[in-house]
């Protein structure tokens, strides 16, 4: 298992030798630096720290503060983001490490992970597409759920029941992207396909568990 940390970029299209047109999501992977290991004889898993962009460090707790400074940050600044990619077996890198986009390759697949967008307090019409009732003849109830209630038996709502509530803001998983090209230099990743979340928006960018 492997994987980066990013942002997305925004969506655009490449053409191929044959001159097809791919859709494609931009990524920024890249460059993570390593900030702590986790091994499986001393924290029962393996995993690597990765820490991900830059901040003002006086924003930060003075524990992340010393972390960051082990793997080279400045004293004035440290990573805007910090996660852990966990591993199938223990790490090689070594705190201080740089890891970029030339991880993955073109025609590899990818699972990427993102916060989606978030859209508010919103009717069962947009969260659930309902049909609602009728606009004409007296009805009064065009945007609304219907009836939810129950007799005797029950007595009681189910579980489950779809009724307004928070729509988006959710962390969501997008398996099985084909990585169409990869910038090393610019540690660009494109791949085919929509990934969640707004442009400029964290992903944590994995190898394929089912491909």
């Amino acid at each position: 298992m492997k994987g980066l940390l990013g942002t997305k970029i925004g969506m655009t299209r490449v053409y191929g030798e044959d001159g097809r047109v791919t859709p494609v999501t931009v990524l920024q992977a890249g460059p993570c630096s390593v900030l702590a290991l986790r091994t499986e004889a001393c924290n029962g898993y393996s995993a690597l720290q990765l820490g991900f962009g830059s901040r003002k460090s006086k924003n930060v707790p003075k524990s992340v503060r010393t972390q960051t400074a082990k793997a080279g940050y400045d004293e004035k600044v440290t990573a805007a983001w910090i996660n852990e990619i966990r591993l199938d077996e223990d790490p090689t890198a070594a705190v201080g490490d740089e890891i970029g986009a030339d991880i993955f390759e073109a025609d590899e697949f990818v699972d990427i992970a993102a916060t989606t967008k978030g859209r508010g307090f919103q009717g069962v019409i947009r969260r659930y597409r309902f049909k609602g009732g009728r606009a004409s003849h007296g009805g009064d109830w065009t945007r609304r759920g219907g009836s939810i209630g129950m007799c005797e038996s029950p007595g009681k709502v189910y579980k489950g029941r779809k009724m307004p509530g928070q729509m988006g803001n959710k962390r969501r998983t997008v398996q099985n992207l084909k990585v169409v090209q990869v910038r090393k230099d610019e540690n660009l990743i494109f791949v085919k396909g929509a990934v969640p979340g707004p442009n400029g928006g964290q992903v944590i960018i994995r190898k394929s568990i089912k491909k």
